[in-house]
Formats: C-alpha cells, sequence, structure tokens
C-alpha cells in the first residue's frame, strides 16, 4: 500500500506542485516515525500521510476543497481502502474547513470520520508538525505559517485559527503515546 501511495502522489505532486510535494515526503517521513504506536495500522498511516494533500493536484482540485477532491480521487479512480479514503478525506480536521466552505454535510456523508482517534491523530501529529518543506516543526509554528500565508481573515486562516486547540490536544496525545512506547 505504502509503495502505491508513493508513486500516485509522485504522479500527481511531483512536477505540478513540488513544494507540496517536498511536504508530503515530510509528513509521510513523520508517519514512518510512528509505526511503533499504531502497530498494524503503521501502513495505513503511512499511506494516507503520503495521500493527504493529494486532492492539490491540478487536474483533481474539482471543488478547491484538497480533503474532498483527494478522497473522491482515490475512491472513484482507483477504488482505494475505505479507511485510506476517510483519512484522507478528514485529515486534520478538515470537518471543521468543510463548514467554512459550506462542504460539512457532503464530506460527513461521503466520507464519515473515522472512529479510531489515535490512528485519527497520528495524522493530524504529522500533517502538523511538518513545514510546507518537509521539515519537522512544532504545531504552534505550523499554525502561525498557515494563518499568515493565507491570511487570518480568510477561509483557511479562520478554519486553523478555529481547529488549532484541537490540533495542539491531538499533538500531545500523540507524543504522549510516543513517550509511552519504548524505542
Amino acid at each position: 500500500m505504502v509503495d502505491w501511495a508513493t508513486r500516485v502522489a509522485k504522479t500527481e505532486l511531483q512536477s505540478a506542485l513540488p513544494r507540496r510535494w517536498a511536504h508530503t515526503i515530510g509528513v509521510a517521513r513523520r508517519a514512518a516515525d510512528l509505526g511503533r504506536i499504531l502497530g498494524e495500522d503503521a501502513d495505513l498511516l503511512v499511506a494516507a500521510a503520503t495521500l493527504h494533500d493529494v486532492g492539490y493536484a491540478p487536474r483533481l482540485a474539482t471543488t478547491g476543497f484538497h480533503p474532498l477532491d483527494g478522497a473522491r480521487f482515490l475512491r472513484d479512480e482507483h477504488g482505494s481502502d475505505e479507511r485510506l479514503v476517510r483519512l484522507v478525506g478528514n485529515h486534520s480536521f478538515a470537518l471543521l474547513e468543510a463548514e467554512e466552505r459550506g462542504l460539512r454535510e457532503g464530506l460527513e456523508a461521503e466520507f464519515p470520520l473515522l472512529e479510531e482517534p489515535l490512528l485519527v491523530e497520528a495524522l493530524v501529529y504529522c500533517d502538523m508538525t511538518t513545514t510546507p518543506d518537509g521539515e519537522s516543526t512544532t504545531a504552534r509554528e505550523r499554525v502561525a505559517e498557515i494563518v499568515g500565508r493565507y491570511g487570518a481573515d480568510s477561509v483557511v486562516g479562520r478554519f486553523i485559527r478555529r481547529a488549532s486547540p484541537e490540533i495542539f490536544a491531538a499533538v500531545e496525545r500523540v507524543d504522549a503515546a510516543l513517550a509511552a512506547q519504548p524505542r
């Protein structure tokens, strides 16, 4: 699954959006580091991390909301695993951004949130502790960077400010899970 996810993401992002591709590589690298807390779901997390931003690819951006566009692409063009598609569709508190865009009901209906908190939060952790260039960062620095890039009053700026308490809490829970596991 991970090799396939890498091929798909690379095909869609590397040439069209090289900075997004660099972020994707960094997020996938973070996900690989979390394998010890996820057990049998380790590869699923890496695949979701690798594909989480595929909906930004210009040919896939039909709604302009990348989690929804990416999930639909994975479901419709690849018949992907349901859990993978739902992770991509809901990554990093996407329901809150969908609400800002008037797309929440559609996202919830098509791609219900997984009731697997550690897996969902692990993907938040990977995305929100990786810079746009694929480097490690803190969640607080990442949120500030997103607000700065998009503007506080933009749809993304409003969403990320609303989601930030949840993002910080998710990152703290994953850090705690990592600290509790032997290396």
